[in-house]
């Protein structure tokens, strides 16, 4: 009998060593992700991103942090020299979203050819630039569209949309979230 190793590109082997490792010790389950930003000039700034915590340790696996640009387009004063921060957001839901549907399917046993998702936020400037208190400053709403083809009956789609749920940036971007900004001399 042959054993398939992986399923939607998943190492199905380490996927289910994980699930099981943590299982059976939850303090693995801890991480902490994080990002450095410096402003450049106008809208523009760069963030590195390296170092984490997760599974019980310091991961040391990155040894060049990735680099990601951020700006405005010309209608809100930037050159256009990258993704604003708001349009990363969308970007971070939508690979989350992507990334939570394909690993859960795999362990379900579920086959997938494909999945795109597209992902529209509708914001109103006026909350940023404070001319409004009633008008909040992020998102007012946000539309997401998954479509998927593989190997599946219709009760395997619906189980499949409602693995969502387990998103943490869907999490995040739904449930409020505490946070602590300390803006200090340099």
């Amino acid at each position: 009998m042959t054993t398939m190793s992986t399923l939607n590109g998943v190492d199905l082997e380490r996927l289910m060593g994980t699930i099981e490792a943590v299982s059976a010790q939850p303090a693995l389950a801890r991480f902490q992700f994080r990002a450095h930003t410096d402003w450049i000039d106008g809208g523009h700034s760069r963030t590195l991103i390296q170092g984490f915590h997760g599974a019980g340790q310091e991961d040391v696996t990155r040894t060049e942090p990735f680099v990601v640009e951020s700006d405005e387009p010309p209608v809100l004063l930037g050159e256009n020299r990258a993704p604003n921060a708001g349009e990363y957001a969308l970007q971070a839901l939508a690979a989350c979203l992507t990334g939570t549907i394909v690993y859960h399917a795999a362990a379900r046993g579920i086959a997938l050819q494909s999945l795109e998702c597209t992902v529209e936020g509708d914001l109103d400037v006026q909350g940023f630039l404070g001319l409004d208190s009633t008008i909040r400053p992020g998102y007012e709403q946000i539309e997401v569209s998954v479509k998927v083809t593989g190997d599946f009956d219709d009760d395997q789609l619906a189980e499949l949309a409602t693995l969502t749920r387990y998103s943490p940036v869907r999490d995040v971007v739904t449930n409020p979230v505490p946070v602590t900004i300390d803006v200090t001399r340099a």
